[in-house]
């Protein structure tokens, strides 16, 4: 046996990122800009002591109790708590993704984030201790620019993953995606935390709506206050922007929303309503095309606020006709979360995989602010409590498809975000009627993050 072959050999057995359902064939040669990621396939060593330590998962309780009362010393020991748990959490994930099919591996878009998550590991790996504010500081700086360099990953993660999906299996591949996208988020939510913490302590950040919180989290978020933000911006948005340019719309529905009005708990503002934001979206575009021309007679949306003594719970309803005619008459709803083309066919469709495309240039950070700041680039939206014009004649179809391109990622993030620390998401269809969504968070703050190793 040649040693060239000895090391093949060996390599697969110590990795088996080859192996994979029926995909036995020796790999393609790679072109030269994607023999980086498949060189750091091999350099496993340090890779392997971080993927074999646990990670130390936290509580919002804990977040919120540990960022009262700030002191130089908690600071750096925040810092240093980021500096050493991300990379411990990037391995697991960099693992994951070699234990893929190899023709996965080397997908569009999976190649980019394999590059990106590698080059992270490495850079949190070799940051030294932080001892003071003044290295703080360009701690923070150094995980603001990863953060940034990261909003690309997910319309590539999913992308690469639509493309992939005729490879993995649909249990599979959804339990990879969930993986990835949850330990993307408890990332960020680490990083951005210790980052508000910082501005805080430092007096360099203030909080004009005068909601009390600690980092990213709101101590005492106003439910009904959220909702009612939440539906403001999605009435205030432009007729055209419904993503469907052979229905004429004249109005958005309104959003009535009854049950325990002064609901409050903590938890992370931005989490909360990018799920309430795209529920609402989905419930108000679902309505109008099932009642076009119907206003005034436009049937609302209701949202029903239940508060618990260990949960919070919302049942989102709407006239819009039923799911079936997005997840299809032998499919279950719950297979719209799904990026496997089996469950969700919509993932391999041309006009898909062009918003991705777009996306994963532009990034993606799954926030309400991020979709707001794109219908004022392209289009003529302004917030409410600014003095509106008349509605002047939509832009121009190149951009109208820009802006109603579906990436189809709103559904599969809410779900995340709502299982993240214990809660869950369902959605209920009453074909040719409409659809409930009951979603159901933790009120306590006692539940770990929900991250899988």
């Amino acid at each position: 046996m040649s040693r060239h072959a000895a090391r093949r050999i060996q390599a697969i057995h110590t990795h088996q990122h080859f192996k994979c359902d029926n995909l036995r064939a020796k790999p393609p040669t790679l072109p030269c800009h994607r023999r980086y990621s498949t060189f750091n396939f091999y350099q496993n060593r340090q890779l392997e002591q971080y993927a074999n330590q646990d990670a130390k998962r936290l509580t919002l309780r804990q977040l919120v109790f540990f960022g009262r009362h700030l002191t130089e010393e908690k600071i750096l020991k925040s810092a240093n708590y980021v500096r050493t748990e991300l990379p411990v959490r990037i391995a697991h994930r960099l693992r994951d993704l070699q234990a893929l099919p190899y023709v996965v591996v080397t997908q569009e878009g999976v190649d980019k984030v394999y590059k990106l998550y590698w080059t992270a590991f490495d850079k949190f790996r070799h940051f030294p201790p932080i001892n003071s504010l003044e290295e703080n500081d360009k701690f923070c700086e150094f995980v603001s620019g990863l953060l940034d360099d990261h909003a690309v990953v997910i319309p590539n993660l999913s992308l690469g993953l639509s493309l992939s999906s005729p490879f993995l299996t649909p249990d599979k591949l959804d339990n990879f995606m969930r993986r990835m996208l949850v330990s993307r988020i408890s990332r960020r939510v680490l990083a951005e935390h210790h980052i508000a913490l910082s501005k805080t302590f430092r007096a360099k950040d203030t909080d004009k709506t005068g909601e009390p919180r600690v980092g990213i989290i709101y101590t005492a978020l106003d439910v009904k206050r959220c909702i009612d933000r939440c539906s403001a911006i999605l009435r205030d948005r432009p007729l055209w922007v419904h993503g469907n340019e052979d229905v004429k719309i004249d109005a958005w529905p309104e959003v009535v929303v009854e049950g325990h009005l002064d609901t409050k708990f903590a938890y992370i503002r931005d989490h909360f309503e990018y799920i309430m934001f795209e529920l609402l979206k989905n419930a108000m575009t679902a309505t109008v095309l099932k009642h076009p021309h119907g206003v005034p007679n436009l049937p609302p949306v209701r949202i029903t606020i239940s508060a618990g003594d260990d949960n919070i719970g919302l049942r989102i309803s709407d006239q819009g006709g039923g799911l079936v005619s997005l997840s299809g008459p032998n499919h279950e709803p719950s297979d719209l979360v799904s990026f496997s083309h089996i469950r969700n066919a919509s993932r391999l469709e041309d006009s898909r995989l062009g918003a991705l495309r777009t996306a994963s240039e532009e990034g993606l950070r799954a926030t309400v602010q991020e979709q707001v700041s794109r219908w004022q680039k392209y289009s003529y939206y302004q917030p409410k409590n600014q003095e509106k014009q008349s509605e002047p004649e939509p832009p121009s179809a190149q951009i109208m498809n820009i802006v109603r391109s579906r990436i189809g990622i709103g559904l599969p993030m809410s779900n995340i975000y709502a299982t993240y620390f214990g809660g869950s998401l369902e959605l209920v269809s009453l074909d040719g009627w409409g659809t409930d969504v009951y979603l159901r968070l933790p009120k306590l703050g006692t539940n770990l993050e929900g991250i899988e190793l």
